[in-house]
C-alpha cells in the first residue's frame, strides 16, 4: 500500500478486514517494523478518537509520532500564481516539501467548508499533500470521506456478525448543526465490498451523492427499513443538494429501542443523546459504539503497517 486516501486504496478489503482482527489479537507483533519511522500528524481541525487511536496503532507497530495542530500556526495557500500579501504565510509545495523530510509518512485530517460542493469536492486539502509531499500519505478524514472509520467499521461488523450475510442499515440521524457526508459516504462504499444486505434509509431531501448510492436500496420510511436488521448504523448528514444545510430537523428520525429492535447499534461517535439516538439505545447491551471505537486502532494499525511494509 503506497497510501491510503480512500478504500480503494486497499486491494482485497476482505482480507485486510481479516488481517486487521488478526492483529488485533497480537498488536505487538510487528512492534520494530516502525522503527526509526516517523508518522506526522496534521490536524486542521479537531480530534479525539482518530488522534488516539492513530497514535497508539503508529506507536504499537515502532513509530515515532508528532503531531501538529496546523490551523495554531497558520493558514496555507493551495491556488498557484497567488501574490501572497494577505493571510496566508507559506504555500503548500513547501510546506508538504518540509513536512515529508520530518516524517516518513504523513496523516491528514481536513473538513469540509459545507458551503462549496464543488470545492470539497476537489479535496484540496488533502490532494495537494499528495501531490507536493514525497512520503506516503494517510487520509484522517476529509471533506467527503473517512476510510479509517469505514475501515473501522467493517471489522466491527465482520467480527460480530452471527449470519453469512447481515442486514446492515444506515439511517439519516437528526442533528443541530449541519454535519458532513464523510462517514455515510465511505461506509456505504465499504460495505458494498463486503458480504452485507445494505439498505440506506432517509427523509427525502437528505439524498447522498447519487454515484456513491447507486445500485443500493433507499427508503424514506424508517421504521420499514429497519425490520429485521442485524446492524443499524445511525448517522446525521446535511443536505446534498442544497448542500451543507439543514432542510428540516425531523427529531421523529431519533432512533429508539423501539425502532431498533434487536439489532445491533453503530455510530462513528461522538453522539448527541437523545436527539441522534436515545440513552436506553447507547446504554443497552446492543450498542457496539465503544467496540467500534476501539476497532479504530487496529483500522488504522493496519494501514499503516502495510504501508510500511512499502517503505
Amino acid at each position: 500500500m503506497k497510501k491510503y486516501i480512500t478504500i480503494k486504496d486497499i486491494k482485497n478489503i476482505k482480507h485486510t478486514v481479516q488481517e486487521a482482527i488478526q492483529l488485533k489479537n497480537d498488536p505487538y507483533q510487528f512492534e520494530n517494523l516502525g522503527k526509526y519511522k516517523t508518522l506526522v500528524m496534521l490536524f486542521f481541525n479537531a480530534s479525539l478518537r482518530t488522534r488516539l487511536s492513530t497514535e497508539k496503532a503508529a506507536k504499537s507497530l515502532g513509530m515515532d509520532v508528532m503531531i501538529l495542530n496546523i490551523k495554531d500556526c497558520w493558514n496555507l495557500e493551495y491556488d498557484n500564481g497567488t501574490v501572497m500579501n494577505l493571510t496566508k504565510a507559506e504555500h503548500i509545495k513547501e510546506a508538504a516539501n518540509v513536512i515529508s523530510q520530518y516524517g516518513d509518512v504523513i496523516a491528514i485530517r481536513a473538513f469540509p467548508s459545507l458551503t462549496d460542493k464543488e470545492k470539497d469536492e476537489t479535496e484540496q486539502v488533502l490532494h495537494s499533500f499528495v501531490k507536493y509531499a514525497s512520503v506516503p500519505i494517510v487520509n484522517l478524514e476529509s471533506a467527503t470521506s473517512h476510510p479509517l472509520q469505514a475501515l473501522a467499521d467493517a471489522i466491527t461488523i465482520s467480527e460480530l456478525k452471527t449470519t453469512s450475510r447481515p442486514k446492515v442499515v444506515l439511517t439519516w440521524a437528526p442533528h443541530p448543526k449541519a454535519l458532513p457526508h464523510a462517514v455515510a459516504n465511505s461506509f456505504i462504499k465499504i460495505m458494498k465490498e463486503i458480504d452485507v444486505d445494505l439498505l440506506i434509509t432517509h427523509p427525502k431531501h437528505y439524498e447522498l451523492n447519487s454515484n456513491i448510492t447507486e445500485d443500493v436500496t433507499i427508503s424514506y420510511n424508517q421504521e420499514e427499513a429497519l425490520k429485521d436488521a442485524d446492524f443499524v448504523y445511525a448517522k446525521n448528514w446535511s443536505n446534498y443538494q442544497d448542500y451543507g444545510k439543514i432542510v428540516s430537523v425531523e427529531e421523529n428520525w431519533m432512533l429508539t429501542n423501539e425502532k431498533l429492535g434487536n439489532a445491533k447499534f453503530m455510530h462513528c461517535l461522538p453522539v448527541r443523546r437523545n436527539v441522534v439516538v436515545e440513552d436506553a439505545v447507547l446504554d443497552g447491551e446492543n450498542s457496539l459504539v465503544i467496540e467500534q471505537a476501539n476497532n479504530r486502532t487496529y483500522a488504522a494499525q493496519i494501514v499503516l503497517k502495510n504501508i510500511l511494509k512499502t517503505l
